[in-house]
């Protein structure tokens, strides 16, 4: 049971674009790169009650997938649509880079997001299909 004096929180972990559906069977999607290119992946913040919450910079950790791509966090202020918030907050947008492909390459990407917070250290995980082209 919830203590009335404590606030009742909303959180979200991780607000990339590509975690539409957080409910039911989600076809799996694919990010597709050439060689040299670049892609936003989705936004990324921490919030409660439509406020940041983030105590700096998330990290990320690419868990599993090829060697050919690297994983950066652009900073800046992002609008929290899942939530419906009315204004932005604290965040960025994850970019995902090719490197020099030579030969298309099948993968799958699991990466982590790990935040630290004013209510503690969380992470979250993303799996996606990726396919890279030269």
């Amino acid at each position: 049971m919830r203590n009335s004096s404590e606030p009742c929180r909303m959180l979200l972990a991780l607000g990339v674009a590509f975690a539409a559906s957080s409910m039911g069977a989600q076809a799996q999607e694919r990010l597709a790169l050439k060689s040299g290119e670049s892609v936003e992946v989705g936004p990324v913040y921490y919030i409660a009650n439509c406020r940041s919450i983030m105590v700096g910079m998330p990290e990320l950790e690419i868990l599993e997938g090829p060697e050919l791509i690297t994983l950066s966090i652009k900073e800046g202020m992002v609008l929290p649509r899942k939530f419906n918030c009315a204004n932005r907050v604290p965040g960025g947008t994850i970019v995902l880079t090719a490197k020099q492909v030579s030969e298309p390459v099948q993968s799958k990407l699991t990466f982590r997001v790990k935040y630290k917070t004013k209510d503690g250290d969380r992470q979250t995980s993303v799996v996606r299909n990726l396919s890279l082209f030269p």
